[in-house]
């Protein structure tokens, strides 16, 4: 027997290797599938147990649907997958829950209100119309909302973003710990609280009710949410930016001015935004130092003014069915008011941040 037939008799035989990358998967339609079945067995085991509400057939097919994902998983591709289907599974199902209440609230409106809203409602007043009747409209409310939201903002987001820039690039021993404290003590006064504050202010000075005192009670509820949003968008910002530009020989307030503020301005932009959407809804300060009005007042430095959030609470004190309608309707106008303005405020953020080359 040769050398050479010897060594191939006693090399093994090569031995073939699973990938286990290639191993069985359950098809692409299967949450699909999973879903309708779930669903099926809830509606059917709702439906015997006597069960009216749907959101107790959402939570029982939610719970089929995990764990007929599980077990099918761990037949097919073993429990290492079913674990990773099941927290997907988790993730869809808890996402599913926050948007159904959402998409409903906003069905309900647009289906309720759009009703009454057309141009005469956009255009009129509630001047000389009784609140059981029909007719009608809020502009008054519009103008006072847009007046009080706008001087609001112009008194918050300059303090809010300077507070911010100081605690994030200056702030330093016990004078930025005590801001930051106020900062998140004043995020959960309640809206009534400052309204209050600002009524203290008019009786003392005998002040008359205007929609410029309720701006600054909105303003005061704004200024923490602007200083937080802005604070952790700073502080995203890599320090290598900055010490760049300071190598540069540029000076720190110009380093920030320049470098710091473009890049976060995306950021910035939605904090104020976010702000903008938490004080267009509020109706107590409006209600202690705005009073409200039925005509068309569009000073907010003199006199009464109305406002969307206390026009829908007025309507709706009413009770009579075309007072309904207009509150849904006006509620309709304050969504698409506060989404307008985040459109408007995403499109100039874009505009203005810095441009990226490949």
């Amino acid at each position: 027997m040769s050398q050479a037939t010897m060594t191939q008799d006693t090399i093994p035989a090569p031995v073939a290797r699973t990938n286990s990358l290639s191993g069985k998967s359950l098809p692409r339609w299967s949450p699909i599938g999973f879903g309708v079945v779930s669903l099926a067995l809830a509606i059917g085991l709702g439906t015997v147990a006597g069960w009216q509400s749907k959101v107790q057939w959402g939570l029982l097919a939610a719970l089929f649907f995990v764990v007929l994902t599980y077990t099918a998983s761990t037949v097919v591709e073993g429990k290492r997958q079913a674990k990773d289907r099941v927290a997907t599974s988790v993730v869809w199902v808890c996402f599913l829950l926050a948007i159904i209440p959402l998409a409903s609230l906003l069905w309900v409106t647009v289906s309720r209100g759009i009703k009454v809203l057309d141009g005469y409602f956009l255009t009129h007043s509630m001047a000389g119309v009784p609140g059981f009747e029909a007719g009608g409209g809020v502009y008054h409310a519009l103008i006072g909302t847009m007046e009080q939201v706008g001087i609001a903002t112009l008194v918050a987001a300059p303090v809010g973003l300077l507070t911010a820039v100081y605690l994030v690039e200056y702030g330093k021993g016990a004078l930025a710990k005590a801001v930051t404290f106020f900062v998140d003590v004043m995020t959960g006064i309640p809206s009534i609280v400052a309204g209050l504050f600002l009524l203290s202010i008019m009786l003392m000075f005998e002040l008359q009710p205007s929609g410029f005192m309720g701006a600054l009670a909105l303003a005061i509820l704004m200024v923490p949410v602007v200083v937080r949003s802005t604070e952790e968008m700073l502080k995203l910002v890599p320090n290598e930016l900055r010490e760049a530009s300071l190598a540069l020989g540029v000076p720190k307030w110009r380093t920030i001015l320049k470098v710091v503020l473009p890049t976060a301005v995306g950021g910035i932009t939605t904090g104020v935004m976010l702000a903008i959407a938490r004080i267009a809804g509020e109706t107590a300060p409006i209600m202690l130092l705005v009073f409200g009005s039925q005509l068309i007042n569009s000073n907010p430095f003199d006199g009464a003014q109305s406002s969307l959030p206390f026009y829908i609470w007025e309507q709706y004190r009413v009770g009579s069915e075309a007072s309904y309608d207009r509150a849904w309707a006006a509620a309709l106008v304050l969504i698409a008011f506060v989404m307008i303005l985040n459109l408007v405020a995403r499109g100039i953020a874009r505009w203005k941040a810095p441009k990226t080359g490949r």
